[in-house]
């Protein structure tokens, strides 16, 4: 397969075939994602992959010990960045910095997996939650944490935890602020698979390929109603099901894997 890396720092985007893999790559301040160089480098990175419809699925995961810390604590010390300002200018700031992120992960159109390798801290659990799958190291912890810096959940983590654990584990991570262990949140149902730190990247990159060996077209349709269906009424997902159902029907990637099985041999997917 072939191999290529790029770096939109603080963001390192490497790329297996038809998988790519973000880290975010600022290990000495345990990746905090307040910051516009990343904010933008997310955005930029999930616009690319929905551009090239040869990516069928994206691993997101962070350098050093921490997947996320979240805020910079820092920053918030100071009141800079994003953090500083009068109530009207925080608001807009949090509208146009850290918030672009979960649209930027929820518009993203193909699969995605959190690589949860250590703590997930405040908007750091948010943003594994942001991903459609988790896969953990037993050495990550998970926090809804905002409530400890007398904060609330500003990147969107009170509507993504309760569709995670459900509305009363949520309120429990939420009004406490503490953290959970790796097998807790498997057993909440919070992540999908517990592994060694020593096999994260290698399991997610098996539940990847296990993804990506299926039509892209048809990934990233399933993948949007799967988003549409969170929120829309049954009817109205029918209709949207059918018509993507129909165009899915006269692709020729249909017909290949219809061959295949009667075929019994293994399809080879265009993309077409």
């Amino acid at each position: 397969m072939s191999r290529g890396a790029t770096v939109t720092a603080p963001l390192r985007v490497e790329r297996t075939g038809n998988v790519v893999v973000w880290t975010i790559d600022n290990p000495g301040q345990r990746n905090p994602i307040s910051d516009e160089a990343t904010i933008e480098a997310l955005e930029t990175a999930v616009a690319e992959a929905n551009r090239d419809h040869s990516l069928r699925v994206a691993i997101l995961t962070g350098a050093g010990t921490a997947f996320s810390a979240g805020g910079n604590v820092k920053h918030m010390r100071d009141k800079a960045g994003m953090f500083g300002g009068t109530p009207a200018e925080l608001r807009q700031g949090y509208r146009h910095g850290i918030q672009r992120i979960p649209k930027a992960l929820y518009h993203c159109e193909i699969p995605t997996i959190a690589a949860v390798n250590g703590p997930a801290i405040g908007a750091g659990c948010d943003l594994a939650l942001m991903c459609d799958m988790r896969i953990a190291a037993n050495t990550a912890t998970f926090a809804e944490s905002f409530v400890r810096l007398g904060l609330i959940p500003g990147d969107g983590g009170a509507w993504l935890l309760p569709r995670a654990v459900g509305m009363a584990r949520a309120s429990q991570l939420a009004f406490t602020g503490a953290a959970i262990d790796a097998a807790t949140a498997l057993d909440w149902g919070m992540v999908n698979e517990v592994v060694e730190p020593d096999q994260l990247l290698d399991t997610a990159h098996r539940l990847a390929g296990e993804i990506a060996v299926n039509p892209p077209h048809a990934l990233r349709m399933t993948k949007r109603l799967l988003r549409e269906g969170q929120h829309q009424s049954l009817e109205t997902l029918l209709e949207l099901s059918a018509a993507m159902q129909a165009i899915t029907h006269h692709t020729t990637d249909h017909d290949e894997a219809v061959a295949a099985m009667l075929e019994r041999r293994a399809p080879r997917f265009t993309g077409d």
